[in-house]
């Protein structure tokens, strides 16, 4: 078979999988599906690889390294991984499983979202909530509590259907299902959503999607509550930052970083995003960290000298520290890799 020939068949199959995705936005979607027909191109041409259920890490390192000669930029390989691994997941039978960014063995820079801050004001998010009360928009209400309160992306709040509203309000947590299929539990911690999701659901058969009306393809709510922030951008963003663009997207990133000024132990915040690894979050949100890891050093430098002038006390023993690490995720008193005495 031609070069040619083997293109067409991979992006055949890739069709295939395209053709059965509701997740993601408008953009996100073509974005994800021409990044990865690029990447079919490249196999037809260097493996002739005739199944994309073959692809395996040594492919993905090999592709970096060509779009790196390119000229391609870190956070340009690092989306059209994403997209690659976003199609594989979708694969009934895919001989491998694909290696993360951090075991490819290729050097990739932090992601630094073009140096912007995407993060939201108080002022910015209260301002949004009031136009969508104008317009009577529980939906859309719901969607941002969801996003800045929870962290949920676009498409996971958009995916929620009654039966998952319920058994939230029963356990007082959301059972989301975010990339690759991968499931997290994120306690609800603000009474709004509590709020909104009773409201919504004495609205709304049963069995239905609680934000996107029957009949109604669910990119196409999503690219509405998109479209909605975009009309009301202008009016509502911080008047001192005019350049500044804000996304719901930025909500999820006002979400985390709140957590971590606050000192929350970055693994758990990595658990409630649904990141693959740990160092992804700090990757993402490296403008937080620092600030974090500086209040962590000062209270070690405290219970130092304490230590040295003889008064210090110990508040809880290590053990105790591992038990209720456990009971938030197994992973956590795990991975400790530091043998603390005493808290």
């Amino acid at each position: 078979m031609t070069t040619k020939g083997i293109y067409h068949t991979l992006v055949t199959q890739l069709d295939k999988l395209a053709r059965h995705n509701r997740q993601g936005s408008f953009r996100t979607k073509d974005r994800y599906y021409e990044a990865v027909k690029r990447f079919c191109a490249y196999l037809a041409a260097h493996y002739h690889l005739q199944k994309l259920e073959n692809i395996s890490g040594k492919h993905l390192v090999s592709y970096v390294l060509y779009l790196q000669e390119q000229g391609k930029s870190a956070s340009t390989i690092k989306t059209d991984l994403s997209a690659i691994r976003f199609f594989h997941d979708k694969m009934s039978h895919p001989r491998y499983t694909l290696p993360g960014n951090e075991e490819l063995g290729v050097a990739l820079e932090r992601r630094r979202f073009g140096q912007q801050d995407r993060t939201w004001t108080n002022p910015e998010f209260g301002k949004l909530i009031g136009r969508a009360m104008a317009e009577e928009r529980e939906d859309y209400i719901l969607a941002l509590y969801l996003a800045r309160y929870a962290g949920l992306r676009i498409h996971e709040c958009f995916r929620m259907d009654t039966a998952a509203a319920e058994r939230a309000l029963r356990e007082n947590a959301l059972t989301v299902k975010g990339k690759g299929g991968k499931v997290r539990i994120v306690p609800i911690e603000d009474d709004r959503i509590t709020m909104m999701l009773q409201k919504l659901l004495d609205k709304v058969a049963r069995g239905h999607k609680l934000l996107v009306p029957d009949g109604e393809p669910t990119d196409r709510a999503i690219n509405g509550m998109q479209q909605f922030i975009l009309r009301n951008r202008d009016a509502i963003c911080d008047p001192t930052a005019p350049d500044r663009r804000i996304t719901f997207h930025g909500l999820r990133h006002t979400y985390a970083s709140m957590l971590l000024e606050q000192e929350i132990n970055p693994r758990i915040v990595q658990k409630l995003l649904g990141h693959r690894d740990v160092s992804t979050t700090l990757g993402i949100y490296t403008h937080v960290v620092p600030e974090v890891f500086a209040g962590v050093a000062a209270a070690v430098d405290t219970a130092s000298q304490q230590l040295m002038d003889g008064t210090y006390t110990p508040k809880r023993s290590a053990e105790a520290v591992r038990a209720q690490l456990q009971q938030i995720d197994p992973m956590l008193s795990e991975d400790m890799t530091v043998n603390l005495k005493y808290l």
